[in-house]
């Protein structure tokens, strides 16, 4: 089972933003080349993403369907591999001080991907984990520093760490 985190530089909501973004998906999601809601509201249960995966000339559509949420907690997913079957992929967002601690945690599911499963494919789904979170963390990073740029000079924002207080 792989499993991996990562601990990204901006709030739980921020990166909840980016998760529940259905349009999002392939900028964060290694091995996607284009992703669209095709079913349901993301990230509700029984939802639905397609997406492409390209190798060369050749072009996979599958699917990732919600099958549990825990609005700015967790999302499960069943992601569809074609011949492979499928895999549970879940995503954990975790308060960790002022930023966010991501834990991923996928295996195979169903279909054929049980059989394959071993120490080989295990080593592959780390490398695409790590560069999945290090997508993700640019992504949120980057949002944050957008909004942080359009936010009018001199206004206050409340501090989370002081029952009342401000900071500039």
């Amino acid at each position: 089972m792989a499993i991996r985190h990562r601990l990204i530089r901006v709030d739980p909501r921020s990166v909840w933003a980016v998760l529940e973004d259905g349009t999002r998906y392939a900028d964060w999601v290694v091995g996607t080349s284009a992703s669209e809601p095709v079913r349901g509201h993301w990230p509700q249960v029984g939802s639905a993403i397609g997406y492409e995966v390209r190798f060369g000339p050749v072009c996979l559509r599958n699917e990732t369907v919600v099958r549990r949420c825990v609005p700015g907690e967790v999302l499960e997913l069943e992601a569809e591999a074609g011949p492979l079957g499928t895999a549970r992929i879940a995503i954990e967002v975790h308060t960790w001080g002022d930023h966010t601690l991501v834990k991923v945690d996928e295996h195979p599911l169903r279909g054929a991907g049980g059989f394959l499963h071993n120490v080989a494919v295990e080593a592959l789904i780390q490398i695409r984990h790590r560069a999945m979170l290090a997508r993700l963390a640019e992504l949120c990073e980057t949002d944050a520093e957008e909004e942080e740029r359009r936010r009018p000079m001199g206004q206050v924002v409340a501090s989370r760490s002081d029952a009342g207080g401000a900071r500039a």
